[in-house]
């Protein structure tokens, strides 16, 4: 049990490494916007500070007149430094909820947001790990999808091993077949009467059916030594059954590839 223990806990951390590449390049667009339009603002005060001292005998409302032009690229400059900084914010937020252990309450949980940004992560996660990484994916989310009461990060810890595993998959496919394979994976987001569903499908080499029932058991793995413990699908399966009632399954594709959904309820 202490062995199973600090295996479910190697998992967690190693999931979370594969993230921390890509929060750091997530995180650097908007802190770039940041430091940019910080100094735009620095050059816009001094800016208007030089109009209006060269006009200190001219009446306040004929002042302003001439430095409307300024104050209002100041404004749209503001407004963009909140914004980025609030992506960056938000970035940092789900990168802590991530780390945090397990024994949270639930809450109600924007989906298609939760989604989106695993995927960006998980992406430039893996793109800082492999070289010459280069997978097409292919996003639709369902407006309609709405809120989940869920434990967030935990949702985003089996987020983050359905598609490390999709990206790894189309990846091993590309370079055994060459470049006449578009490695590609499809994220989807939908609502049904009582389920909020996520799908996952990559164009990888796919699970042959004679494992199709093992996927799911802790330590099993079809990925080499070293390259995984064999427990992100079994976690993944316990957080999104056991703890929210949900479903977990692997759907039956034609031809190759894999399609995984996690199905919560609405």
């Amino acid at each position: 049990r202490e062995a199973q223990t600090q295996l479910v806990h190697t998992e967690k951390m190693a999931s979370l490494g594969q993230l921390t590449a890509g929060i750091a390049h997530e995180i650097k667009n908007p802190l770039n916007f940041v430091n940019n339009f910080a100094r735009s603002i620095q050059s816009l005060v001094a800016e208007l500070e030089e109009e209006l001292a060269e006009r200190r005998d001219v009446p306040v409302g004929e002042a302003l007149d001439q430095v409307d032009d300024v104050l209002a690229e100041l404004k749209i400059a503001a407004d963009r430094v909140a914004t980025h900084g609030t992506r960056a914010d938000t970035i940092i937020r789900s990168m802590m909820q991530h780390a945090r252990e397990s024994g949270r309450e639930r809450r109600k949980t924007e989906i298609n947001p939760l989604v989106r940004d695993y995927v960006e992560l998980t992406y430039h996660g893996m793109a800082a790990q492999r070289a010459d990484f280069n997978v097409n994916v292919e996003t639709r989310y369902d407006d309609d999808v709405g809120e989940a009461e869920i434990v967030p990060q935990d949702i985003g810890r089996v987020l983050a091993n359905l598609l490390s595993n999709a990206y790894y998959a189309v990846d091993e496919r590309k370079r055994s077949e060459g470049a006449d394979y578009v490695p590609t994976v499809r994220v989807t987001t939908r609502r049904t009467e009582k389920r909020i569903e996520v799908r996952v499908e990559d164009n990888g080499p796919g699970v042959p059916d004679e494992i199709r029932d093992l996927i799911f058991e802790p330590f099993y793995t079809t990925k080499p030594a070293g390259a995984g413990t064999g427990l992100g699908l079994s976690l993944s399966y316990d957080i999104v059954v056991n703890q929210h009632g949900g479903e977990f399954r692997l759907d039956k594709l034609e031809g190759d590839g894999a399609a995984f959904v996690v199905a919560l309820p609405a």
